[in-house]
């Protein structure tokens, strides 16, 4: 009996290469299936290229975004004649001019060492009821110290559990190893005046040593009366534009509108200049980012337009962007073009300075679409009227569509004044992407949608079509397999009939 239950005896009978005949003949069959799956794997591929396209605009649209508003035009910075004395930052307050300071003390942290004693370890009394107290600010601590834990160790972990948010108590060794010198060490956890330790006291004592400390006010211009106040915790001194100011730390803000100095040394040679001024390096960062983005959109879509015809007359070898001739790159390249060289006749002509423009303003275009920026002609413009130059990348009044409908191309359209390049284009790829949705509901695609859409519904129409064909394929395999199985037993049972025959006969 012939099955198909995947058991083949091939040319048992027939002397024939069934299998190898079966192999061919389904081969030839799929060839139609291996073009589908090549269609298909060729829209997949430009499926991802219009997703790449889609990324490279989406990042054009952010660092046009980042030049968009008037506040990142008037962002400064703020510079000093002498580094060594201050480092200075200016905030978004900032607001631009010269100043001047002169630092007469930097802030410092207060620091009290007790007397040496030549051994860390070992219990400094015996007797009960003695005490190490001191003050920070108004708080007052008393801590009693038991003769079994009277180590400068336990007594610096006692202090140090007692006033923890206020003074760090630590035991250095300022001797050498052969002949030690162990001074119990507190610090204010805050400098300044406010962070002084006061009311310092000891009366720990044994037979061989005590933990002494002479305690004395520093006097009113902040020097140390004491041998064991190591360092003062006084406030920062500075005169600034002619003020005396002070500050418990070294941070100086809210002196000079949006700046903030942080003090490093004290001037010896007379007060140094402050100035704040317009940041045009933030500024040109965000120019050069922005064209670096919209070049690296330019070059894909040039990358994908490109076609290069096969040379002979035999034809073939011609190569070319996937997305050639793709209405897509054409509506992405007039968006980007129309936002940002669109610009009024009447607004250039009336332009007496020269802001009216890219090109004006120093960022040229190339034939294939790419900018650069001239940055002569930039730093220029931008020192000549640093309003008129933002006025022409940056909203001043804000975007008003006058109320139109949202599936319409007037949605998009400022109908203030002002407009700004930069918003312009930032409209425009919203509405590439149909980031929006309309009032009843039905959202609205833009063109990467319906492109990634059309895309998506050809690969779909593509894999049923191979779905199908590799159904009937299969059902074809299964015949053929049949067909020379039946062959091989008709065939067989001639041979044997044959065989028989001829014995008959001999």
């Amino acid at each position: 009996m012939v099955s198909t239950s995947g058991i083949s005896f091939s040319g048992l009978g027939s002397g024939l290469d069934t299998n190898a005949i079966v192999s061919q003949l389904i081969a030839v069959e799929r060839i139609p299936i291996n073009v589908l799956q090549g269609r298909k794997s060729t829209e997949q591929k430009r499926l991802d290229l219009v997703g790449q396209l889609g990324d490279l605009v989406k990042t054009l649209q952010d660092k046009a975004d980042d030049l968009s508003s008037p506040a990142e035009f008037y962002a400064y910075a703020a510079s000093i004649s002498d580094e060594t004395v201050a480092a200075v930052t200016a905030g978004s307050t900032a607001e631009p001019g010269s100043h001047s300071l002169e630092v007469q003390r930097l802030a410092g942290t207060d620091r009290w060492a007790f007397d040496g004693v030549s051994a860390r370890d070992v219990d400094l009394t015996d007797t009960a009821g003695q005490q190490v107290s001191f003050s920070v600010g108004t708080t007052n601590y008393s801590l009693t110290v038991d003769p079994e834990a009277s180590t400068l160790d336990e007594i610096a972990s006692q202090i140090n559990q007692m006033a923890p948010d206020d003074v760090t108590a630590s035991v250095v060794n300022t001797g050498t190893e052969s002949n030690p010198s162990f001074q119990l060490v507190l610090t204010s956890e805050t400098s300044g005046e406010e962070g002084r330790i006061t009311d310092l006291f000891s009366d720990v004592a044994g037979t061989s040593e005590s933990l002494s400390v002479a305690w004395a006010a520093p006097d009113l211009n902040g020097e140390s009366q004491s041998a064991n106040n190591v360092t003062v915790g006084n406030d920062a001194l500075a005169t600034i534009n002619g003020l005396e100011v002070r500050r418990s730390d070294n941070t100086f803000a809210g002196v000079i509108e949006g700046v903030t100095l942080d003090l490093r040394s004290t001037t010896t040679a007379g007060p140094v200049n402050i100035s704040v001024d317009p940041d045009r390096e933030a500024v040109r960062g965000k120019i050069d980012s922005f064209v670096t983005a919209y070049n690296a959109v330019m070059e894909f879509m040039n990358t994908q337009s490109s076609f290069t015809p096969a040379e002979g007359e035999d034809g073939g070898g011609e190569t070319g962007g996937l997305l050639f001739g793709d209405s897509l790159l054409s509506n992405v390249r007039r968006s980007l073009q129309r936002a940002l060289f669109d610009v009024d006749v009447n607004t250039v002509a009336n332009d007496t300075e020269g802001y009216s423009t890219l090109s004006l303003v120093g960022i040229d275009q190339a034939q294939d679409g790419t900018l650069s920026v001239d940055s002569t002609v930039f730093d220029e413009k931008f020192t000549d009227n640093l309003e008129a130059l933002m006025d022409l990348f940056a909203d001043t009044d804000g975007f008003d569509n006058g109320g139109a409908a949202v599936n319409t191309p007037e949605y998009y359209v400022d109908t203030t004044t002002d407009t700004g390049l930069m918003n312009r284009l930032v409209r425009e790829v919203d509405q590439m992407f149909g980031d929006l949705a309309a009032p009843d509901g039905v959202e609205v695609q833009g063109v990467f949608d319906l492109r990634e859409d059309a895309i998506r519904q050809a690969i779909d129409r593509y894999e049923d079509r191979i779905e199908r064909r590799e159904t009937r394929l299969t059902k074809y395999e299964e015949t053929l397999i049949l067909r020379f199985a039946r062959l091989e037993e008709l065939l067989g049972g001639l041979n044997a009939q044959g065989t028989a025959l001829n014995s008959m006969l001999g």
